[in-house]
């Protein structure tokens, strides 16, 4: 197992945020002034807009998911899905992303707590499903043949994140915590950084710019994801100092 300075490290629990796929061209929902491609994420991305226009909400995924087929995983993807096979211990990796790059970038696991834009969810049935291409309010869910029901299987504001158990069983166990591109203002996860200190494990963010929560992490660095966690990883397996 590989050192950080003098600290043994078996158990790396990775998050990562909206800025690694920023730099794959999706749009962040603090792109232009806090409108995400001019809409304001409360009218296409919570439970009272998807009952009271399911039609727009729906053509927004539809959108969003046409535009991620047109998307390439970038150099941190790689890194990160490179680290997770080369490291000798056990690395857990949590994504606030609802895209499908890391996989394309072949990481072995992948846990979406903000679900996935591949997939949709009838809620007649509760049945998770890949999802149609482009689907609307009066498209029958494959499963239970009822129309009207089917959404996206993202999670929307106010909602509960997925698997947030597992979650918090890893971070509880690992020895770093690594945070990647997320601005640390929407909870819980920005509440991961100090769960992860209060259980003895050292914290590393690797962001554009500082975050809101930037103080609580051990060490931080500062500019692309594309350069900074290639070169973090890399070290890290290489046990060069930092």
């Amino acid at each position: 197992m590989t050192n950080f300075l003098e600290k043994r490290i078996d158990r790396i629990a990775i998050l990562t945020g909206a800025g690694v796929s920023a730099e794959s061209g999706l749009n962040t929902f603090r792109d232009s002034d806090g409108l995400w491609e001019g809409y304001d994420p409360l009218d296409i991305a919570s439970p009272k807009a998807l009952d009271s226009n399911r039609d727009m909400v729906l053509d927004f995924y539809n959108s969003r998911r046409s535009q991620l087929n047109g998307c390439l995983p970038n150099l941190s993807h790689l890194a990160i899905s490179k680290f997770q096979k080369d490291f000798s211990g056990h690395v857990f990796l949590i994504t606030q992303n609802a895209d499908d790059l890391y996989e394309r970038a072949g990481s072995p696991q992948v846990l979406h707590m903000h679900g996935s834009l591949k997939s949709m969810r009838c809620d007649f049935c509760s049945e998770e499903m890949e999802a149609i291409k482009k689907f609307k309010k009066s498209t029958l869910c494959p499963s239970c043949r009822k129309a009207g029901r089917l959404r996206p299987d993202v999670v929307f504001f106010g909602e509960i994140p997925k698997q947030l158990y597992e979650i918090n069983i890893e971070i509880m166990k690992a020895d770093l915590f690594v945070s990647i591109g997320t601005s640390g203002v929407v909870y819980p996860a920005a509440g991961f950084v100090a769960d992860a200190r209060n259980n003895g494990a050292i914290g590393v963010e690797i962001n554009k710019e500082k975050s809101e929560v930037t103080n609580l992490f051990d060490f931080s660095y500062v500019g692309l994801a594309t350069n900074e966690v290639t070169r973090f990883f890399s070290k890290l397996l290489s046990e060069k100092d930092f």
